[in-house]
């Protein structure tokens, strides 16, 4: 039996990677952790008959506490309305929408991931289902015009990711969820930094070109006045549920639960509207939601019976006091713990990272005096790093199977965007203002 804290957490923490390495399901492997702690941990216990009823009572609070919450209702809207958009023609509408206006920047249509990702991000929610439908729609196209294959992947890897950080993202509403922080500021506060990583990627991508004239086709393609006029007509319907979406949020209209259902029937009807809503296309995209929500649901609860259970033990209070001993700076406690969760990237996929590291990690970042909104959104930018992580960076794997290309190819072309949401990281750890910046300035109004 194990008394100290600090001793436990490593055996936890031991425990935790036993199962997850033996492919045990993400949830269970959280739900026996958390047992496991339950079971080692000396603290003058009744007979073990007595521990396993204490476990079961631990376990029925943390399910109903953790799954009963209205905000955590916008999650499988959300992913209905992704599912509903990405099985419908409105993502190719959207691509072609845009070709037109990129093709005078240095870069032309590489930049057609960036801009694509961003605006199919702000209205899918998720960077998977980003990822996919960009990238199965781009990628053949761009080399078919003799575009740069390796920045046309790289791009799409990066930019992908914006699905985490450009709202409505599922991961702030889960953070929201488990740290009591305002989803609707959360949204707010993702705006500018995803922009901002955005433009930092069509920068890069400019300089590029402007070094390496092979990366972009020598032909120039002349689009017409009734071009432009066209387009306009594939982007004004995505446009507009953009704005319904995050206007009715931000202008305190509605919830982010309420905004999710607008946007769910705002992808029906823009499906309806471009000829492209079947029965088919409703019954998968309700079965692949019920599917994803129901793993999500799992890992939510095995990560908030974890995250009893090391309040039980006492285990963040004594990790808290640990590193409070230590003495580190805050920029120095901030950058070990980015560290840890570009290490954690690499074994585990993003929603796992927040549930299981957030009850240990939250509260030593309000200790040292880090804003837990501004820290929303640090976690999410350590997610986006995870899903471009090998082995298990999700996106890598996505866009393998649409490419056909080696791993370490795909690699290769990717650590450039890699390195470029480092950067916006470091921009928004010494300049909180980016973050903070629209959540006051939409408070105040």
């Amino acid at each position: 039996m194990i008394s100290d804290p600090l001793i436990l957490s490593i055996v936890l923490i031991f425990f935790m990677f036993v199962f997850l390495l033996s492919s045990i399901w993400i949830g269970a492997s959280l739900l026996l952790t958390g047992i496991v702690g339950m079971l080692i941990f000396e603290n003058n216990l009744p007979p073990v008959i007595s521990i396993f009823d204490k476990i079961g009572d631990l376990l029925a609070s943390s399910m109903y506490d953790s799954l009963n919450s209205w905000s955590l209702a916008a999650l499988p809207i959300f992913i209905l309305m992704g599912e509903i958009l990405y099985k419908s023609s409105i993502s190719t509408r959207l691509l072609n929408g845009l070709t037109p206006w990129l093709n005078f920047i240095p870069g032309k249509l590489l930049h057609v991931n960036v801009a694509a990702c961003s605006l199919f991000a702000a209205i899918s929610g998720s960077s998977s289902a980003t990822t996919a439908t960009v990238g199965k729609i781009t990628l053949d196209e761009l080399k078919k015009r003799g575009y740069s294959k390796s920045l046309a992947i790289g791009s799409l890897a990066g930019s992908g990711t914006l699905g985490f950080l450009i709202p409505p993202s599922l991961i702030m509403i889960i953070y929201g969820v488990l740290s009591n922080v305002s989803i609707g500021k959360l949204f707010m506060a993702g705006i500018l930094p995803g922009l901002l990583l955005a433009t930092l990627y069509s920068i890069y991508i400019m300089i590029i070109s402007g070094i390496d004239k092979s990366v972009v086709p020598e032909e120039e393609v002349k689009y017409t006045k009734n071009d432009y006029i066209h387009s306009l007509k594939d982007l004004f319907p995505v446009f507009s549920l953009i704005l319904v979406v995050l206007g009715s949020i931000y202008g305190g209209l509605a919830t982010p639960t309420e905004a999710a259902s607008l946007g769910v029937l705002g992808a029906v009807v823009l499906a309806i509207y471009f000829k492209s809503f079947t029965f088919e296309v409703m019954k998968n995209a309700l079965l692949n939601t019920i599917k994803t929500s129901i793993m999500i649901s799992f890992i939510i609860v095995g990560a908030g019976f974890l995250s009893q259970v090391v309040g039980f033990l006492g285990i963040a209070r004594a990790i808290s006091e640990f590193i409070g001993t230590l003495g580190l700076s805050p920029m120095m406690l901030i950058l070990i713990i980015g560290i840890m969760y570009i290490i954690l990237g690499m074994i585990l996929d993003g929603i796992s990272i927040v549930v299981m590291t957030l009850p240990i990690v939250l509260p030593i970042i309000v200790m040292a005096g880090f804003d837990p909104l501004w820290f929303g959104i640090f976690l999410v930018f350590m997610v986006e790093l995870s899903q471009i992580t090998p082995p298990v960076g999700f996106s890598l794997f996505v866009i393998q199977s649409i490419s056909g290309e080696k791993i370490e190819y795909i690699l290769k072309a990717t650590l450039p965007f890699f390195l470029l949401m480092i950067v916006a990281v470091v921009l928004i750890t010494f300049f909180p203002e980016i973050v903070q910046y629209l959540p006051k300035y939409m408070t105040a109004k």
